[in-house]
């Protein structure tokens, strides 16, 4: 094995293996985000599309409809299908959340303005079920309209959630697998659909699918307390500025005494934060374990997300999925 091989990281090889598939996808993207009569759709669009964005949600559906054997042109519809849902949830959330910085770049609401990215983010929502349609396949079709739905309401639950001490570790794993797992499950189950794979293997693939998007959210959650701008995309200790109860500070915050307690309801719950309180949350995350028990909890979904592969196909994709099941949690080992 070569110096390059050893050194390419699971995606960067779904890359290589997937490369013919993917120039069809962002051929599509490009030709689908276009606009006649709205120049300033493909302009917000391609700023966030063409940001840098890894793409691991098409490559997926790409990677499950392969490793099923499917020899159709429909798996690149479906593909381009979950990246606008991706991309419009990222707008949306970034307007939601008040953000200033995605992938490292300037957020789109920041460049143009909030009315802007919502109304773009709804146009690829559009797009999206445009594209789903042309399978022609009603089970593909209402796997990605519930996970649209899924989505939406993941959202919603993390809004009302987000600021309350009451939130426990059942809540989180609703949000969780609202916002992030639901995009990822069904990226890989509609990948088997389409290649007519039997009932078991469509099931491992949704297993899958969920268990890598939870093990990639909390080690996310996880790297906003240790992790550097360069890595995750976005400022060091947002969630905790913009007062998000991440699995590690629930964890921090059932274990809390009275007076750390008081510290919690303080910076979370009511958001008076000062200087110096962004050091004392990691502290405390750090003296009650929490984050090496959320750690072990992204490793346990990683194990699960592997484990789930053992269903599918003895094919070099499959081992690809296993390694990048280890990998979505190696940033935090």
């Amino acid at each position: 094995m070569s110096l390059d091989t050893a050194v390419k990281t699971p995606h960067d090889q779904l890359a290589e293996m997937l490369a013919a598939d993917m120039a069809a996808v962002n051929a599509l993207i490009r030709d689908r985000m276009a606009s006649e009569h709205a120049p300033r759709i493909p302009e917000v669009t391609a700023h966030l599309i063409e940001a840098g964005g890894k793409r691991l949600r098409p490559m997926l559906t790409l990677a499950a409809a392969r490793l099923c054997g499917y020899a159709g042109p429909y798996h690149v519809h479906l593909a381009a299908t979950v990246e606008f849902i991706h991309t419009a949830t990222l707008l949306h959330d970034d307007v939601v959340d008040e953000s200033t910085q995605r992938r490292g770049r300037p957020t789109a609401n920041l460049l143009w303005d909030n009315k802007s990215s919502v109304l773009v983010g709804d146009y690829l929502f559009a797009r999206s079920f445009q594209l789903m349609t042309e399978s022609g396949n009603m089970r593909v079709l209402g796997i990605l309209a519930n996970a649209s739905a899924t989505i939406a309401e993941g959202e919603v639950l993390q809004l009302t959630a987000a600021q309350d001490l009451a939130t426990d570790e059942a809540i989180y794993l609703k949000v969780v697998r609202g916002k992030t797992a639901a995009l990822f499950s069904a990226a890989t189950e509609v990948g088997g659909v389409i290649s007519g794979a039997d009932e078991a293997q469509v099931r491992a693939l949704f297993d899958y699918g969920d268990a890598l998007g939870i093990a990639f959210q909390i080690a996310d959650d996880l790297l906003d307390y240790g992790g550097t701008s360069a890595v995750i995309g976005k400022n060091t200790g947002d969630d905790f500025r913009e007062r998000k109860l991440t699995l590690p500070v629930i964890k921090a915050v059932a274990r809390a005494g009275a007076e750390e307690r008081a510290f919690w309801i303080r910076v979370i719950e009511k958001g008076r934060q000062g200087d110096g309180d962004l050091e004392r949350a990691i502290a405390l995350m750090q003296r009650h374990g929490a984050m090496e028990a959320a750690r072990n909890d992204a490793l346990m979904w990683s194990a699960k997300a592997r484990d789930a592969l053992q269903g599918l196909p003895d094919h070099p994709l499959r081992d690809v999925l296993g390694e990048l099941a280890d990998f979505v949690v190696s940033r935090i080992r």
